[in-house]
């Protein structure tokens, strides 16, 4: 692979990484600032994680321009960017990943701090369902009983 080969695809596996690294970033940060109470805590994690995954995408980028993987400058660069796009696309969804276990953490732990619900009695919930007109009491009866067979019985 020629030299211009070689820094084309650098130049695009590089492009391509920090635009990836952006959407994550972008949207990670209003995904973990929904869970927790502080917008910057959640911008700092999820700031972390897109360092990491940017660390990791470049430093695979970087172990991807060595390998040779035959042809002329064309089939060689479209070979190197495709196998670029299919760990690209395997980082990314274990960045996802990452910040959903991050937020269900975070959720979890907001549960804990805020204590169990209290128990509601069946008593003092009120009726399940809304009383029809005529029928006395908390608890409706939903229809008649099966033994009496008025008002369906058949003619």
């Amino acid at each position: 692979m020629t030299t211009n080969a070689y820094l084309s695809f650098l130049a695009i596996g590089v492009a391509l990484v920090l635009i990836d690294g952006q959407i994550i970033y972008r949207s990670g940060r209003r995904y973990l600032e929904n869970s927790y109470g502080d917008p910057a805590a959640g911008a700092s994690m999820t700031r972390l994680v897109t360092v990491l995954f940017h660390l990791a995408t470049l430093g695979v980028l970087a172990l991807i321009s060595t390998v040779n993987m035959g042809g002329s400058d064309l089939p060689g660069v479209v070979g190197r960017l495709g196998v670029l796009l299919l760990i690209l696309a395997l980082a990314h969804a274990i960045t996802l990943g990452i910040l959903a276990r991050i937020r269900g953490e975070q959720e979890v732990e907001a549960v804990v701090q805020r204590g169990p619900r209290p128990r509601v009695d069946a008593e003092q919930q009120g009726p399940t369902v809304t009383p029809v007109p005529g029928q006395d009491g908390r608890y409706p009866s939903a229809g008649p009983s099966l033994e009496n067979r008025s008002p369906y019985s058949a003619p």
